[in-house]
């Protein structure tokens, strides 16, 4: 079973508003990249006229989670996940309509591979680029991700 973008964004509507009213929405969705846009508004603006560095976040995240949580879907296995850390570096001002895009979905399928075939938890590294309207990056991310299968009860 594969998941869709209009699944992922309606469950980015209910599991996570904040980020939905902030205008994140998922784009693009297949088995290598995600891509994500969001638009610098009133709601998500800084005291300096640009995105809030957590809007930027959210969506970068969203790349990453919206990949993990597809191909995770498509294993048919239980597999819980979680973020265990991240790191964001900022590079020009965020203003205007940001495409955020992850092409890590290769790093997904060995990490599952390995915790369904060892049964231990494995962490995956994923890159998330921001890139402004003229094709000029803004922000960076990496979110470390941590997969396990679940414990059977």
């Amino acid at each position: 079973m594969s998941v869709t973008v209009k699944q992922m964004n309606r469950f980015l509507f209910f599991k996570l508003p904040s980020a939905f009213l902030c205008g994140v929405r998922l784009k693009e969705l297949d088995n290598s990249k995600t891509i994500v846009t969001v638009t610098h508004r009133w709601i998500n603006q800084n005291p300096f006229n640009s995105m809030y560095f957590a809007v930027q976040s959210m969506a970068a995240e969203l790349t990453t989670g919206a990949l993990v949580i597809k191909k995770i879907k498509e294993s048919g296995k239980q597999i819980s996940m979680l973020v265990t850390n991240h790191n964001g570096t900022f590079t020009k001002k965020a203003v205007g309509k940001i495409i955020f895009t992850c092409t890590d979905g290769y790093l997904i399928d060995a990490a599952l591979q390995r915790t369904i075939e060892t049964g231990e938890g494995q962490t995956i590294l994923l890159k998330s680029l921001g890139l402004n309207q003229n094709n000029e990056q803004v922000s960076a991310y990496e979110f470390e991700w941590s997969v396990k299968l679940k414990s059977k009860k």
